[in-house]
Formats: C-alpha cells, sequence, structure tokens
C-alpha cells in the first residue's frame, strides 16, 4: 500500500474531493482555475478505489494544515507551533508547520497588523518616504489612516503617491524593512514578487483619515500628478456608497443629477440603493421612476456605469462646497 506521504499533492486532493463527497466537491470546483479542475477530475477518475485507512489519512493531515493556517492566522506561526505542540507533540507539529511554510505565504508584516498604530507611527516616522509606504500598504486600512494622519503635513501626499504607484517590491527589500521593524518576526517568504499598493490600497486609507488630511493630500497630489490625483477622487466614493448619506444629502444630490442618469444608474442599483433614492423622491416623483424603469429595455453597463460616475461626481462637487457631508474617519466630519 502506499503510504500517504509518499503520495503526491494532486493525489490527496483527489482523495480528499472523494472523501467529501460529490455535493462538497462541486462547491470546492468554483474557486479553482479550469487547469486544476481538469487535472483533478483526471486524478480522480484514476483511482479504482480508495482504502479506508489512506482515506482517513489523507482526511486527517488536511484537517491538522487546515487547523494550523487557522492558528497562524490567530497568533502568528509561533501561536501556532505552541498549541499544535501541546496537542500533536513537537515532531508533527513541526513537520506540519514546516510544510505550511514552505508553501503558503504568511503576509508580511503579520506583527505589525496587530500592533497600535501610534507605535508603528513612533518608529516609522523618520524613515524614508518610500519606506514608510511600503509598511502602510501591508497594515490594515484603518491602521494606515490613523499613521497616514499624523505623518508630517509635508510627507503625507508623498507617501500617498507612493503607495499609489508601488507595484512589486523584491521580498529582500520587504525581509530587510520587516527585520528593522520587529526583529523577532518568523516568516518565510516565496521567491516571486510580492504585489501590494496600487490605486486601490491608497484609496483604503484615504477613506479612512480626516476630510482635511484628505483634502490636503489630494491638492498636492493635483499639483503633482493631476491625473493620479483624479483616479484616485473616481475611486474614493461609489454610487453604491449613496446608502451612507442623510437624507436631506440624498434629496441634495437627486435635486442635482439628470434624472436620465438617475434612471440607468438605478435600473442595476442594489435595492437598498433604490430604497434610500426613491425614499428621498416625491410619491409622484418614485411612482413615475419605477414605472420608466419598468418599460426600460436593456441597457449597455458601459452606460450605466458611467452614469454612476457623474451621479458621484455631482457627490463630490456637493462635498467640496459644503452642503453635504460624506462620513469618513477622524473629527473634522462630527456635525455640531
Amino acid at each position: 500500500m502506499v503510504k500517504t506521504k509518499e503520495l503526491t499533492g494532486k493525489q490527496k486532493a483527489a482523495i480528499l474531493l472523494i472523501s467529501l463527497g460529490p455535493d462538497v466537491s462541486a462547491s470546492i470546483y468554483k474557486y479553482l482555475t479550469e487547469e486544476e479542475i481538469e487535472k483533478l477530475t483526471l486524478e480522480i477518475s484514476s483511482i479504482k478505489k480508495v482504502e479506508s485507512q489512506k482515506k482517513d489519512e489523507v482526511v486527517n493531515e488536511f484537517y491538522h494544515l487546515a487547523v494550523a493556517q487557522d492558528y497562524i492566522a490567530q497568533g502568528g506561526i509561533g501561536y501556532a507551533k505552541m498549541v499544535l505542540e501541546k496537542a500533536l507533540g513537537p515532531d508533527q507539529a513541526a513537520a506540519i508547520i514546516n510544510r505550511l511554510t514552505s508553501t503558503l505565504q504568511v503576509r508580511p508584516f503579520d506583527f505589525a497588523r496587530k500592533t497600535d498604530p501610534n507605535q508603528i507611527l513612533n518608529f516609522i516616522q523618520n524613515e524614508h518616504p518610500q519606506t514608510i509606504a511600503l509598511v502602510l500598504s501591508y497594515l490594515e486600512p484603518n491602521q494606515a489612516a490613523q499613521i497616514l494622519s499624523n505623518l508630517p503635513q509635508e510627507m503625507q501626499a508623498d507617501v500617498a503617491k507612493r503607495i499609489a504607484l508601488m507595484d512589486s517590491t523584491s521580498p529582500e527589500v520587504i525581509y530587510e524593512v520587516e527585520q528593522i521593524l520587529e526583529q523577532k518576526l518568523s516568516a518565510t517568504f516565496t521567491h516571486d514578487y510580492t504585489k501590494t499598493g496600487g490605486i486601490e490600497a491608497v484609496v483604503d486609507v484615504l477613506n479612512g483619515v480626516d476630510r482635511s488630511t484628505e483634502r490636503t493630500i489630494l491638492d498636492t497630489l493635483a499639483e503633482q500628478d493631476p491625473e493620479l490625483a483624479e483616479e484616485i477622487k473616481k475611486r474614493m466614493f461609489v454610487f453604491e456608497d449613496i446608502v451612507t448619506l442623510d437624507n436631506r444629502a440624498i434629496q441634495l444630490v437627486i435635486r442635482d443629477c439628470d434624472n436620465d442618469d438617475l434612471l440607468l444608474a438605478l435600473k442595476v442599483a442594489s435595492d437598498e440603493v433604490k430604497e434610500v433614492i426613491f425614499k428621498n423622491m416625491s410619491k409622484r416623483m418614485s411612482e413615475t421612476f419605477k414605472q420608466e424603469m419598468e418599460i426600460m429595455g436593456p441597457v449597455r453597463l458601459r452606460d450605466v456605469e458611467e452614469a454612476q460616475s457623474r451621479i458621484v461626481s455631482v457627490i463630490r462637487r456637493l462635498e467640496e462646497s459644503g452642503e453635504i457631508v460624506i462620513a469618513r474617519g477622524g473629527g473634522d466630519d462630527i456635525i455640531v
């Protein structure tokens, strides 16, 4: 009989899916690529019979790997090793941890995401803006937002820009910065370049800063790189976020938006968005909109997205003029 440790990863995956049954296996297939599905299906079809002992060994191994990964997510590799050693003994615990760290990429700066932002700020505030951008791009958005808000004003836009333009960073650089930030970190990296930063990262960060900080950063970026600033602004507030506005603000948006844009935008909007929009229209207007939407034929997704973009532009214009307030992190959005 072939021992479990002598099976290939593909064979173990096939046996695991057979053990889980067709319903569970079908749900797992949804998360696989076509190539992975094809390889696994061929492997499954080549297995005539699975001995119960072999099946139990594969399922047991998968279970311990899943539990170990969960422990890592909760408290890092050290915590996972400690718990597994108590449950399975040092040898088996070490084998599981080694297998995980050699096949799974532990996200860099994991320890920092469990650290108070003020402590991180004290450490990195005098570092080069590129180093600060790298660290912030790996933190949780609310952590990064707090740190960015407390950096010197003349540095904020520079750091935000570097996050937005960051594409990939070599593992050597990440490792070096990690070691400086936390000598006790124990994580294993793959040799692939790690993708981080980008527009979405800086948008997540800016959505968490106070309005004053956001305005300062975007104004500075607009002078340095108008296209980048505009791209960030477009993603700062999306159409579906309209549900976060208060009733008065939504009424002002309805007043200033073109009705054709509202019709197009609502055509594929969520029920929650439709509800808050209709609630802030007059009864006659909402009934008219609902009737027109019923008789409206198919629309192009591009036309809908353009209409939603124009509505978002109206929302940002109203905010910039002080007529409405978009809730953000920080204290300057408190209404008194």
